[in-house]
This record gives structure tokens, C-alpha cells and sequence, in this order.
């Protein structure tokens, strides 16, 4: 489904934190914040600066068999889900009232952990829901039947949600999105070096419509392979009409506004006034369809594609969204696919991981109040809003020094900036989970209730203001944002710590980490996307003709670069996928930078500690940031789907192109970090 908010680092799923608790910190002397032992002395900066600044890192890190890519995010993880752990398991070890918050985290979380049961229950769980579609006889009623999967939070074909208006920010509308491959991304069935995916996803599919019962339901016992193939089949139909990745960079292209009537019309397949009457949505007259020419294949899809096939996909979306909450069969299949096949991994993540990623993922501002509480402090969002400030005065800086833009749209660039609503540690009110039932009956059937409870939650923001007080990621997240409709910058508490924030470190080594973070996220407001919305979120081209030309042109340079990167032998990174995050990283160096520059000259920054400057002090943070071991299933995996480089090009390939980094390192014409100053990018 559609995210228009651009997040540092959309690999982080779910929570990751690893502060130290608010009566055990302590303040210190000021350090240098460079750990020697991460460094590969070895190897010249000049050569490969991502194996000199991380190559000790990942050497006393090494890939462990349940993780695909293992990086600085990740040490954090481990960390931070053991104080969840913590904090949930307290929570889950007494009884409370029924109807409480503690209640609703304690109870999910025993169930998840109860292993006995949810084995004993295997398919059980699913029965209801598959029977119901075995039960349909007419193509007629597929209308109710997708509308009450939307309600559950499975969203086969197509998803209806409540965003922004393009026109009009400060209200909500109804989008409907493209969705429903069950691989990922469209890639997949399209591209031919992709055909062991599509093998091994037919014979997961095959193998569940066998264990769920569902082949039983619909007397198919025994022919599970044909009825994979054919749902293998219609769903490449589906990616064929997808809007591809690339297109859908272009918020112009997915902004398609049409009426009830119209949108009946480009898919006479479905009664879209029942549809939407299902789900509360009877009285829209107007909804903004994202992909226009998917909805009109759709409705040919639907209508040549014969009953049994379609209801055996939806079957299988309802299986493939249950299977990580079933029994050990289901489990073991779903990560034999989506672990080893795809990304490489070894081993699941053990039962109690899993479940506190559950728990986090269902009740999510519940648990980040628990955590905020114990681990946040406050000063550490003092200290943000003054890097804050000043990475908002660099970036106001660099648009009145910007030669290649006109007066008229710096003016209005800096308006945006200053508009630019900035959100730290957590939000000022907590979501309120009183409409949200855990019952005793399935670990499974807690987490649809969850899922419906968000739903309810999503659909209901459509036609309502849009509330300018709500995040977007929970306060346990280590990740940050941008969003465009709201023009907004958020940094949960998560993010709050080493290596991206250090209150014991000099701050070289905070504006090389999240001052970068602080910049990167700026500049989304001012990429190949975020430059598309002007001060208060409105989809609007402000921008002069030859402004947004000579954009595009120094665009172009990232672009080219970055395709010309080989990630792996024939594999090269896609340049235009990757765009908006790599502007955001060149922007988001060049931005700390120069906010780097003036707190030197203010003498709040010490120019050389343990043998470094303040500036290569400030590089090495950044890459640090970056540091990590990754499989190469992970690397094709993310360079098909991630519109963010891979950690290593985030470092080798971004800092070329800073004027400063050849400076603090004496990086020299012939060296393979050269860039001639003339083939730069040079845009913020």
C-alpha cells in the first residue's frame, strides 16, 4: 500500500532501542566517539572508505544464521528487544482488569508465547475464514467478500485507505492503491533471472493450500500444484499491469481523482457502491485512484480469469498473511520462503522475538509509553532541537547560495523550510486503544483483531481533517522521517542513542551521525518527490521551468552514477529507484557539514581528538552508521525492493561527491573515492 513518508531507513521494521534507563544514566567527560576497533587500518580511506571506517566493525560482527543483513540497526535490536522483553513479560506476568492497556499487552503476549496451544490448534484458526470463500458461488459475490478482507487487513487486488488530499493537505481522502503480489515486488515475476523465486513461491503456495485445508474445502485434495500454478499465473498478470516502481516516484502520475461513477466504470467487475458500503465509506463521492491503468487490467483480470482460480488466491492471501501466527508447519514454510529463499537467512528468530515484535507491532504507542517512560531522557531532546535549529539554518544557507535557482523559487524553498514541522521522542498524545479486544481464544485471532482495529483506525481518518499531532512510527522506533502532505520531520527516541546520537560524544561525531539523519530528513522535503509539495503539504509544482530543469539535470548525475555501481556480479543498483534517498543522503552530509563548520568557528567543537580531525571525525560517524554484513540473497533482495542504496554505496558512492570528505582525507585524482570536482552532484 501507499507511504508517502520517506523514512531514513525502511528495512527497520519494528522497534529498536537501546537506551540506558533514565536512573542508571550518567554524564561524563566529553570522548572523541570513535571506537578504534571499528576501523580496517589496512586498507587506505582513499581506496574504500567504508572498509576502512567499518571493515573492524564487521569483522567483530559476523553474519549470525538469523539475519540476512546484520548492521549498526541491528546491534541495536538485539538490545532494544530485550528491553521490551523485559517490559512486556513484567507487564504479561500479573493479571489486570479487563479492558486495560495491560491487560491487552499481557494477554496477546502469553498467548504468542504459548507455544502448546497454538501447536495443538494448527489450521484450526483459519477455518472460518477459508470456508467462506470456499463457500462463494458467483463472481457477484467477490464484492463483499474483498470489502470484509479489507476490513481484516488483507487487501487482495486493491487497497482503500484515508491519506492526505494532493489538493488539499488538511483533509483526508480515500486513496485506492495496486497490491496483492504475494513475492513483493513486480520484479519478481517479470525479470527472467528471477524463475528459482517463482518456483519456490509456487511450491510454498502448494504446500499451504495443502496444510490449511483449504484444497479439502474445495475438494482439491491432490491437485494443490495446479491450483498454485494458476494463482501464479493470474498474479503475473497483476505485475505486468503494475505501475512499476520508477513510474510511481512521480506524485503527479498517482494522483488521479475520480468519482464513485467513474471509478464503477473502470471496473464494472466489482459493485463499488456496495463494496465501499461495507466499509463504512457509502457517502464518498470522490476517491484518488493511484494507478489508473491497473484498476481497467484488473477488471479484465477478474472477468477472464475463471472462479476457482481467483477464489484460490484470495485463500491463499488470507493463509499467507495468518501463517507466522500458526502452528510450527505453517511458520517453517513461510520462512523457508520469505527467509532463505529471498534474503538468505538460516534460522528464524527465536519464539520470544517474534511475539515482542507482535506485541509491538499491534499495540505500538502502548509499549512506546512503557518505554519512553523507563528509557528516554530528557535532555536528549534539548540537545536535538538545538542540532535541529542548526541544521535548518545550513539548509536555509545552501538554498540563498543555490547559483542554479532563481530568486523566486529560493524564496518560496525557504518558506517550506521554515514551515517544517519538527517532531522529537514521542507524540504529545497517546493513542488511545479502548476499541481494540484481546480475547482468550487464538493467538491468531488476536492479531486480526489488531489488524481490524488499525483498519477501523485508517478508514476512519477519511473525510476528517488530517490531525497534525500524529506519528507516524512509534517513539521505540530507531528510524526518522519525512512526510510530504504534512511537511514534517519526526526523530522517535529511538533513534537517540549511539551510534546515530551520543550525549557523552563531541558533537564532530553527532553531526556526522544525526545531524546527517536531521539533514537527510530535510532534504526528502526537497528530492525528486518531496519538491513536488510546497509549505503546507499541497501536490504543487512551484518551481520555475528552468529551476526545475536544472534540478532534474543535477539529479541526473546521481542517477547515473549509481547505475553504474556493480552490487553484485552482473547486478548493478538502480539509480532511479534509489534517487530520492540518495539526494536525501548527499543533501543530508552537505547540510551537517556546513552546520559542522560554523560550530567549529563558534568553538564548541574540538578540532582534533585521538589523533583525528573534527571533519574526518565527522565521516567516520557517518559511515559507522552504515557499518554491516549482508548475505547475497539480501543483496538482491534490496536492490529489487529498497529504494535506499545498500549500506555500503550509502558510504562509497555518497561521499565522492562531497567537496569536504576529498579534503579531509586528502582523496586525490587516481584514487578510486575520487570524483573530479566538475562530475560532482551538487544540488543542496
Amino acid at each position: 500500500m501507499k507511504k508517502l513518508v520517506f523514512p531514513i531507513m525502511l528495512c527497520v521494521v519494528l522497534s529498536l532501542t537501546c537506551c540506558k534507563s533514565k536512573e542508571n544514566a550518567e554524564v561524563s567527560t566529553l570522548t572523541s566517539g570513535i571506537d578504534f576497533a571499528n576501523l580496517d587500518t589496512t586498507v587506505s580511506p582513499a581506496e574504500d572508505f567504508y572498509q576502512y571506517a567499518c571493515g573492524g566493525w564487521m569483522k567483530n560482527h559476523p553474519l549470525t544464521s538469523e539475519y540476512s543483513r546484520y548492521g549498526s540497526f541491528d546491534v541495536l535490536g538485539e538490545n532494544n528487544q530485550l528491553q521490551l522483553k523485559d517490559l512486556i513479560e513484567e507487564t504479561a506476568a500479573t493479571t489486570h482488569d479487563k479492558g486495560t492497556v495491560a491487560q491487552k499487552i499481557g494477554d496477546l503476549f502469553n498467548m504468542g508465547m504459548d507455544s502448546v496451544t497454538i501447536e495443538k490448534q494448527g489450521a484450526e484458526p483459519l477455518a472460518n475464514e477459508l470456508q467462506t470463500i470456499a463457500n462463494v458461488q458467483s463472481k457477484k459475490e467477490l464484492t463483499k467478500l474483498m470489502a470484509d478482507m479489507n476490513l481484516d487487513g488483507i487487501d487482495p487486488f486493491i487497497g482503500i485507505f484515508g491519506e492526505a488530499d494532493p489538493d488539499n493537505s488538511s483533509m483526508n481522502i480515500a486513496w485506492v492503491w495496486q497490491n496483492g503480489l504475494g513475492i513483493g515486488d513486480r520484479d519478481y515475476y517479470l525479470q527472467a533471472d528471477q524463475q528459482e523465486v517463482r518456483d519456490q513461491y509456487v511450491a510454498l503456495m502448494t504446500e499451504m493450500m495443502s496444510a490449511s485445508g483449504y484444497s479439502k474445502m474445495v475438494n482439491n485434495e491432490g491437485k494443490e500444484a495446479d491450483m498454485a500454478k494458476a494463482v501464479m499465473k493470474m498474479e503475473t498478470a497483476m505485475a505486468q499491469a503494475f505501475m512499476d516502481k520508477n513510474t510511481l516516484r512521480d506524485p503527479f502520475k498517482t494522483h488521479n481523482i475520480k468519482t464513485i461513477d467513474e471509478f464503477q466504470q473502470l471496473i464494472p467487475a466489482i459493485d463499488i457502491k456496495s463494496y465501499l458500503d461495507i466499509q463504512g465509506l457509502g457517502s464518498l463521492e470522490t476517491v484518488n485512484i493511484g494507478q489508473v491503468d491497473y484498476i481497467k487490467t484488473l477488471n479484465n483480470i477478474l472477468n477472464t480469469t475463471d472462479l476457482n482460480t481467483i477464489k484460490a488466491y484470495l485463500a491463499w492471501n488470507v493463509i499467507n498473511e495468518a501463517a507466522p501466527f500458526l502452528s510450527s508447519e505453517f511458520v517453517n514454510a513461510n520462512f523457508n520462503f520469505y527467509g532463505k529463499v529471498l534474503s538468505g537467512k538460516e534460522e528464524n528468530k527465536p519464539r520470544w522475538k517474534r511475539v515482542v515484535s507482535t506485541v509491538d507491532g499491534c499495540l505500538g504507542e502502548a509499549v512506546g509509553q512503557l518505554y519512553v517512560e523507563k528509557y528516554f531522557p530528557a535532555e536528549a531532546k534539548d540537545r536535538m532541537m538545538k542540532l535541529v535549529g542548526n541544521l535548518q539554518t545550513a539548509l536555509g544557507e545552501r538554498i540563498a547560495d543555490a547559483s542554479w535557482m532563481s530568486d523566486a523559487t529560493k524564496k518560496l524553498a525557504k518558506e517550506k523550510l521554515d514551515a517544517m514541522i519538527v517532531k522529537i521522542g514521542y507524540p504529545e498524545k497517546w493513542r488511545d486503544y479502548s476499541a481494540l479486544e484481546i480475547e482468550n481464544d487464538s493467538y491468531y485471532a488476536n492479531v486480526v483483531r489488531a489488524r481490524r482495529f488499525e483498519c477501523a483506525y485508517q478508514m476512519s481518518k477519511i473525510g476528517k481533517p488530517v490531525d497534525p499531532t500524529e506519528w507516524l512510527m512509534t517513539p521505540q522506533t530507531v528510524n526518522a522521517y519525512y512526510n510530504p502532505t504534512t511537511n514534517e520531520i519526526c526523530f522517535p527516541a529511538g533513534i537517540l542513542q549511539p551510534p546515530f546520537f551520543d550525549m557523552n560524544a563531541d558533537d564532530a561525531v553527532n553531526y556526522g551521525a544525526i545531524g546527517v539523519v536531521i539533514g537527510h530528513e530535510m532534504t526528502h522535503g526537497f528530492d525528486d518527490q518531496g519538491r513536488n509539495y510546497d509549505k503546507v503539504g499541497n501536490l504543487n509544482n512551484w518551481w520555475t521551468e528552468e529551476d526545475a530543469a536544472n534540478f532534474t539535470a543535477r539529479a541526473q548525475v546521481l542517477v547515473d552514477y549509481f547505475n553504474g555501481i556493480e552490487v553484485a556480479p552482473g547486478l548493478f543498483a538502480n539509480g532511479q529507484f534509489t534517487l530520492g534517498e540518495n539526494i536525501a543522503d548527499n543533501g543530508g552530509v552537505n547540510i551537517s557539514l556546513q552546520a559542522l563548520q560554523k560550530a567549529k568557528s563558534e568553538g564548541t567543537i574540538q578540532e582534533e581528538m585521538d589523533g583525528f580531525t573534527a571533519n574526518q571525525r565527522f565521516f567516520l560517524a557517518y559511515a559507522n552508521v552504515w557499518a554491516g554484513n549482508i548475505r547475497d540473497k539480501e543483496i538482491v533482495r534490496r536492490t529489487t525492493e529498497d529504494p535506499h542504496s545498500l549500506g555500503k554505496w550509502r558510504v562509497n558512492a555518497t561521499l565522492p561527491h562531497i567537496d569536504g570528505f576529498a579534503e579531509a582525507f586528502g582523496i586525490k585524482e587516481g584514487d578510486k573515492m575520487f570524483v573530479a570536482p566538475e562530475k560532482r552532484a551538487h544540488i543542496w
